[in-house]
């Protein structure tokens, strides 16, 4: 890919979906509750969604890969796009990036409450400067106080901890408090990466990432390459494949990646009283959705303008191509929309996960 729309990439990768308020929850999702139907035809279900996917208006092609809790699996593919496409991922790996690090928090070799100074022996700033005292868990919510993403973050033959170092740098002077602010950028994650990397001895992200697929099976042929493999970008720097994903959300939700205290953390709304300072999602498309760790909690519009949302039943992590991940608590159900359309038509993404959902639903709630 030409360095230039490497550059042009970075401006919209922080681009996906927004916040929104209240205090942090600790519960879990709750069980369905909506029961599925006492009887249906889940044929007529499947050929409906498949007529309806072929029919709906979008820019690009795409795959849409539907499972639910117990198994049962629905898959289409709209021209050249299939499960096995690869595809860029835009912001789609913030979730699989922090997966990765709170992994580390489960073993034993970070915690949430770990200040990035505490943990980054070069780090840039003093001890007593506000942003000193941003957490791994700040980071991992967008909360942390840095604001201004550095141009290395985007180029190729930049050194990953020296960018770090520099776009912490660069924040130095914008009088922002952790905890304060919520900013949608991708330099939260790289703090937190080069934190996971120290702690856990590996030599780059790249080792880290490896023994997480090692361990777990999954991403086996994906890979964190933008806008390089020595400088990745954790917050939109993967590629991977609808089926790869997919496998990914089936793990999360099942418990099979992170102890279930951990993974109630992940899920909870983590933003607090942080007054938003970049959200996508209410400059995109009017939502104002929580943030829980490396994802978005989808709140519907009357809790979310009340600062509620104390018990999102959808997650997601949306991406600027268009791509949309998500775990439906309330239906019980997984989807993945793999897809890569021109930059900044995440709002595409959602307009055709948006015309599909009420097949989805009913497809999700059929039991023959």
């Amino acid at each position: 890919m030409p360095i230039r729309r490497q550059i042009v990439s970075a401006l919209f990768t922080s681009l996906c979906l927004a916040a929104c308020g209240g205090g942090s929850d600790t519960s879990t999702p709750a069980t369905p509750t909506q029961p599925p139907q006492a009887s249906c035809d889940l044929s007529a279900l499947e050929q409906g969604l498949r007529q309806q996917a072929s029919a709906v208006k979008t820019d690009t092609d795409f795959t849409l890969l539907l499972e639910r809790f117990d198994g049962r699996a629905f898959s289409y593919s709209r021209g050249a796009s299939s499960a096995v496409t690869a595809y860029e991922s835009a912001s789609t790996s913030k979730w699989v990036s922090a997966v990765i690090i709170l992994r580390l928090v489960d073993s034993g070799v970070l915690k949430l409450s770990d200040t990035a100074a505490s943990r980054l022996t070069d780090w840039p700033l003093s001890a007593n400067h506000p942003l000193s005292q941003m957490t791994l868990q700040q980071l991992l919510s967008f909360t942390s106080g840095l604001t201004e993403e550095p141009l290395c973050l985007n180029l190729p033959g930049a050194d990953f901890a020296q960018c770090v170092r520099q776009g912490v740098s660069n924040n130095s002077a914008n009088g922002r408090q952790p905890g304060a602010v919520f900013d949608y950028n991708g330099l939260h994650l790289q703090v937190a990466g080069l934190m996971a990397i120290r702690a856990a001895g590996a030599a780059d992200w790249q080792g880290l990432f490896r023994s997480f697929v090692q361990q777990t099976g999954l991403f086996s042929t994906a890979r964190y390459d933008l806008p390089s493999s020595g400088n990745p970008r954790l917050a939109g720097g993967m590629h991977w494949t609808a089926q790869q994903y997919l496998d990914f959300l089936r793990a999360l939700q099942q418990g099979k990646l992170l102890s279930a205290p951990l993974q109630q953390q992940m899920l909870a709304n983590q933003r607090g009283n942080a007054t938003v300072l970049n959200s996508p999602a209410v400059s995109g498309f009017g939502a104002d959705w929580p943030y829980g760790l490396g994802h978005w909690l989808e709140c519907s519009t009357g809790q979310s303008n009340t600062g509620q949302c104390a018990s999102a039943q959808r997650h997601s992590s949306p991406g600027a191509y268009g791509a949309y991940p998500l775990i439906d608590y309330q239906h019980s159900y997984l989807a993945m929309l793999a897809r890569e359309g021109a930059l900044g038509s995440f709002v595409e993404g959602k307009a055709v996960i948006d015309a599909l959902t009420p097949a989805i639903q009913a497809w999700a709630g059929c039991k023959p």
